[in-house]
């Protein structure tokens, strides 16, 4: 059973499973593999929502966790993570409309908004790596 204290971890997995997809998504529609590139997509998508579900879950049962370190290490810190949850406000939004231009055949209108869509998603998702560690593997 999985206790509120593992889904940190649990995050961080997700969201390092994320940033593997949508780097695997991008090099197989660069290699013209189109349906392989719906398939990986939709899974990085589908990761991202239950990333989502486990970190609301997470932060409704935990509360608000404070980075214990100071100094420069905290400017850092701080520096990541507001540029990470500045920019994961807009990924929910971005994706959906992304994907549904995709699923509607609306292929211009897609690649135009993907361009946008994927260095935030891939941006968000290691980041959100990178303050799981620091928050609870470094601190």
């Amino acid at each position: 059973m999985i206790s509120v204290h593992d889904l940190p971890k649990l995050n961080a997995v997700l969201n390092g499973t994320a940033a593997v997809l949508l780097v695997w998504a991008y090099v197989l529609i660069r290699g013209g593999r189109k349906e392989a590139h719906r398939k990986v997509m939709l899974t990085a998508f589908g990761v991202s929502v239950a990333f989502l579900i486990s970190y609301l879950v997470y932060h409704a049962m935990a509360g608000v966790v404070y980075y214990p370190r100071s100094g420069a290490i905290r400017t850092v810190y701080l520096s990541i993570l507001y540029t990470h949850t500045a920019l994961a406000v807009t990924v929910p939004v971005l994706a959906i409309i992304t994907l549904r231009r995709a699923l509607r055949g609306k292929f211009d209108r897609h690649r135009r908004i993907a361009r946008w869509t994927l260095p935030i998603w891939l941006y968000v998702s290691v980041t959100g790596v990178v303050v799981y560690l620091m928050l609870y593997q470094f601190a």
